[in-house]
């Protein structure tokens, strides 16, 4: 598994297509079914404590069952990951996600074009009423991650943001590295006189929705003049399609700045600077960081939750949960349990793979509540996510 995640790291800088590409052909691996009784009410698998990929569990689907997701590009390397350790566990079990944005996740999901979705923003009132009210809509936070500013300065190592002076870069009133109000927060730095690009996402992003969501917070001129949403006019810099193509664009542009999931930013050994937090401290974004931000947040009954600027001294300012959007109902039985047992998975084995692709494990409380949510499903399998072997409490 090591030399798998390794590849994997080596490769988040793959394109959306690669990304789609990758995930498309497991749909041909295809495999045996398990003929053996399903994980039932009675009777729940796939555990944290028996879900290993050497000694499957066997899952029965009926037949072979295929599963189609869309949306955000802030998760894709995860789910990259864990759809092909799913597969491995399950061969009768292929699900392929297409990184397309959180944008056209959403509109996909509305639609019904495709199983699931996905969006690194929690669907708002109005785009939950647009879902046909048969199918309904659950979210469910699989993983969690920081919203990091990475530039590319060659002589500049480390680089402190004060709140005002990134969103001044961002709004295009800071225009060159070595403006006073940059220098001042970073008096040994070597910032050079030269023009500052920024970066942004071109494509409909839930990341974007983060992003904005927080500078609106903390800047009133922000929220005046751009606000926030999945989409909204830059006021000045370049667009790069998915984190991806941001993570892509900063690397070839001395001198740019621009936001990226922070596990594009690490695999990709671009700088990031450290942000001043609300409580005034600069913070740079880890895992532990990020981690921090999650504990000051209480996730509430619905499982939405917009972190526009957390409490805590040592909290990184901008993090986010990342939502797969199910339906409440499927007209399928078998893709029901299907997506019961992704989900399992994510919520299990899936959180051991997170840490080493940059992603925040979620906190135990919160696999719990999820667990409960997602077990409304399909009655015809129960959701376990304790090492012991109890199901979760319906």
């Amino acid at each position: 598994m090591r030399s798998r995640l390794n590849a994997i790291k080596n490769n988040r800088l793959a394109s959306s297509t690669a990304v789609l590409l990758l995930t498309l052909s497991l749909a041909a691996c295809g495999g045996q079914q398990g003929s053996d009784s399903s994980a039932t009410k009675d009777a729940p698998t796939g555990t944290a404590q028996d879900a290993t990929a050497s000694s499957p569990a066997k899952l029965d689907l009926g037949g072979n069952v295929a599963l189609t997701g869309a949306g955000a590009s802030f998760p894709a390397p995860l789910y990259t990951s864990w759809f092909t350790e799913l597969n491995k566990k399950y061969p009768n079990l292929q699900v392929n996600y297409q990184s397309v944005g959180s944008g056209a996740g959403v509109e996909q999901f509305i639609k019904g074009t495709v199983d699931f979705g996905a969006s690194d923003v929690a669907m708002k009132d109005d785009e939950m009423k647009k879902v046909p009210q048969d199918k309904g809509v659950i979210l469910l936070p699989m993983t969690a991650g920081s919203i990091v500013l990475a530039y590319n300065l060659p002589d500049v190592a480390e680089l402190k943001l004060p709140r005002a002076v990134y969103t001044d870069i961002l709004l295009g009133k800071i225009k060159t590295w070595n403006d006073p109000k940059i220098k001042a927060a970073n008096p040994e730095a070597k910032l050079p006189d030269q023009a500052i690009t920024v970066v942004h996402r071109s494509d409909g992003s839930g990341t974007t929705g983060v992003f904005t969501q927080h500078l609106s917070t903390i800047s009133p001129e922000w929220k005046s003049k751009v606000g926030d949403g999945k989409t909204v006019n830059w006021p000045v810099g370049v667009g790069g399609k998915g984190n991806e193509g941001v993570t892509a664009q900063i690397q070839q542009t001395q001198g740019s700045i621009g936001y990226v999931e922070y596990g594009y930013a690490k695999q990709n050994q671009l700088k990031y600077a450290a942000l001043e937090n609300k409580g005034g401290k600069f913070v740079v974004p880890t895992d532990e960081s990020a981690a921090k931000t999650l504990e000051s947040v209480t996730l509430p009954e619905n499982l939405r939750a917009f972190i526009t600027d957390p409490e805590g001294a040592d909290s990184y300012p901008i993090v986010t949960y990342s939502w797969i959007l199910a339906y409440k109902k499927y007209s399928d039985p078998a893709k029901a349990k299907a997506v019961e047992a992704m989900i399992e998975y994510g919520l299990t084995e899936g959180q051991k793979l997170a840490p080493e692709l940059g992603y925040v494990p979620l906190p135990q409380n919160v696999v719990q509540k999820v667990a409960t949510a997602a077990d409304q499903i399909s009655p015809d399998y129960t959701i376990a996510v304790t090492g012991s072997g109890t199901s979760a409490s319906k």
